[in-house]
């Protein structure tokens, strides 16, 4: 049985669980969803993601979390928290949050609905210092939250990484400081 994480007036962000991979393969992982971000996965390589995520939940009490819509009881995105793992970034270790929301319920808010419950979470109940978020220059929606969010822009932390396409090689990184969070909602 998962655990609820968080609520919100809209969403439920619950833990993943065995299973849930074929849910995110078939609702989350669509050539626009995934565009920034790689492109569509393969289904074994969400369950290794899914694997990772369950077992840094047991381990650290965060990781990424499915975003159930309250009124339909759908999922609708992902969102979350985990280490920075990219063996070319500059801060291994950092706690780095993220999201993706299903195209259908693009432009509704949800991302940012889930990423203030998201910071609660990580500030309030995980005591994280500061997080970071990653993204690329061309994924301008994603770094315009990261700013909505309170987040400042970390130039000195930027990497590239060969193994996305030229337009997302460079990863840009936002940080947000626990001291400077406020969640005016």
């Amino acid at each position: 049985m998962p655990d609820i994480v968080a609520e919100t007036d809209r969403l439920v962000l619950r833990t993943i669980e065995p299973g849930d991979a074929a849910r995110q393969f078939e609702l989350l992982n669509t050539p626009a969803v995934m565009e920034r971000l790689g492109g569509p996965k393969e289904l074994h390589e969400i369950e290794a993601k899914h694997a990772k995520s369950m077992a840094l939940y047991a381990r650290e009490g965060f990781s990424f979390l499915f975003m159930i819509e309250k009124a339909s009881g759908e999922v609708v995105g992902h969102c979350g928290m985990k280490r920075v793992d990219n063996p070319l970034a500059k801060n291994i270790g950092d706690h780095e949050v993220g999201w993706l929301v299903r195209e259908d319920r693009w432009r509704r808010g949800y991302a940012e609905e889930a990423m203030r419950a998201v910071l609660d979470w990580a500030f309030d109940r995980i005591g994280a210092p500061h997080v970071v978020a990653l993204t690329s220059a061309a994924n301008t929606g994603s770094w315009k939250l990261m700013e909505k969010l309170g987040m400042e822009r970390r130039e000195d932390l930027d990497f590239d990484d060969p193994a996305y396409p030229p337009e997302d090689r460079t990863t840009i990184l936002y940080s947000l400081a626990a001291k400077q969070w406020e969640n005016p909602q």
